[in-house]
């Protein structure tokens, strides 16, 4: 057995895993000093702050299979006792040598979220030159597509600039090298390949595909983050397969247009409009919320549209919520009409899919024990974060962490309705001048 490190190894990294994605797996239990990326092997090395931290990884990742993106990865105590600068230098230069510079461009697409088309890439690329043909295909690398330009000027301009941004924000990063490859060969113009200086191609792919031949030409590159290439947004049911990795949650359908809400068997006595705004916006935007004064228990919420409507009804219907078991289900109303008494969040900022709305879809889950806290306050202890929340039921254990500089936390509750009544009361509640944002967590434990 591997002598305990500081160092930890992690096995079965795929290019759709980043290095935000690692930390946030290890940092509940510690600063992080040194991060490698050894994208060639599929692994990754991470230096913690110190040997107790790393051995709190592994001792919990022994019993909980840690799964990023939806793929498994292995953990466990490196060789190495340090990481230096030596030898993050030497991994992170391995595959990095460039082809010449060439005409046609192998693009490897990381983090494709969205389904990326001929189309979508036709749209990316041709303003940088004419583009003759495009094939794209899946390879161990993920997936793929080589875009050839009428002259080498056009792919090297095209490279320069759209190298390491994404299509969409977020996701979809383009990690673009120059193929080796004189030209390709298109045998049909459909979806996956295009010829676009032979439009009497085929669109019928028989037998074995036009893609087939073309594999990985030429090493990895460190992607850094860069700008969105602005065109046209994605249909909704895209949005919806880009949420939850191409497969949705058992139950919901994805095609629901109703986006008015009815909830019913409230406890009227501790409910209101913000308090329902707070649980609710787990799930999408809240345009108003309106309480109905001849119903008392009853309130309509209407969301952003009907994929978000359909999320909450799926995830809230039977939620335990001060000491009643709410219902949830689709309006007759397709709207709230407003009026004096109904309260209008559309311009909320607040709302918590203003902004990376993919990564939010990916957090949505019914309620659960333990709660997320972020944007604490810097100099915030953990006793500080108890005692803001221990009102609301038996905290069983809470852990502060700290993500890129900020300060979060998770909190464990004895049952589901304590985590929730203490979500519904204390998102957007101020601690020392910050505005705390809270939201359930899917983590069983800490």
């Amino acid at each position: 057995m591997t002598e305990p490190s500081k160092v930890i190894h992690i096995r079965n990294v795929g290019h759709e895993i980043s290095e935000n994605d690692l930390l946030q797996l290890v940092q509940p239990f510690g600063p992080v000093n040194k991060l490698v990326m050894l994208r060639a092997k599929n692994q990754a090395l991470i230096q913690m702050h110190d040997l107790p931290s790393a051995v709190n990884v592994l001792q919990y990742y022994t019993n909980v299979q840690p799964s990023v993106r939806g793929r498994n990865v292995y953990i466990q105590f490196s060789s190495h006792q340090e990481l230096t600068t030596a030898d993050q230098n030497s991994q992170g230069r391995k595959g990095d040598q460039d082809s010449q510079p060439n005409r046609i461009l192998l693009v490897t697409i990381h983090h494709m979220l969205y389904p990326i088309t001929v189309e979508v890439l036709h749209q990316v690329f041709s303003p940088h030159g004419f583009v003759e043909k495009i094939v794209t295909f899946q390879k161990s690398a993920g997936f793929q597509a080589l875009i050839q330009y009428q002259s080498r000027q056009s792919a090297v301009q095209a490279r320069s600039t759209l190298q390491g941004r994404n299509i969409y924000d977020g996701c979809c990063q383009l990690d673009i090298q120059f193929s080796n490859l004189n030209e390709l060969q298109v045998n049909y113009n459909n979806e996956r390949s295009r010829d676009f200086t032979n439009p009497s191609l085929p669109t019928e792919q028989r037998g074995r595909s036009s893609q087939t031949g073309y594999g990985d030409a030429g090493g990895l590159y460190t992607l850094q983050p860069g700008a969105r290439v602005t065109f046209a947004q994605m249909s909704n049911a895209a949005a919806i397969a880009a949420a939850f990795g191409g497969g949705l949650p058992p139950g919901i359908s994805g095609t629901n247009d109703r986006c008015t809400i009815l909830v019913t068997n409230l406890n009227p006595d501790k409910i209101d409009e913000d308090k329902l705004f707070n649980l609710f916006s787990i799930y999408g935007n809240i345009v108003r919320i309106k309480l109905l004064r001849n119903k008392p228990d009853h309130a309509l919420v209407q969301m952003g549209d009907g994929f978000q409507a359909e999320l909450a009804v799926h995830f809230l219907k039977g939620a335990m919520l001060f000491g009643k078991r709410i219902e949830v289900n689709f309006s007759k109303y397709p709207n709230i009409t407003p009026a004096p008494d109904t309260h209008e969040y559309a311009g909320s900022s607040l709302n918590r899919f203003n902004n990376n709305a993919v990564k939010n879809y990916r957090y949505c889950c019914a309620p659960t024990k333990m709660i997320h806290v972020s944007a604490l306050p810097q100099d915030i202890t953990e006793d500080e974060i108890v005692t803001h929340l221990e009102e609301h039921g038996t905290i069983v254990n809470s852990k502060l962490f700290e993500v890129n500089g900020k300060k979060q936390a998770l909190v464990l509750f004895e049952n589901e309705e304590q985590a929730a009544e203490a979500l519904v009361c204390k998102h957007a509640s101020t601690i020392d001048r910050s505005v705390i944002r809270i939201s359930f967590s899917q983590l069983q434990n800490i």
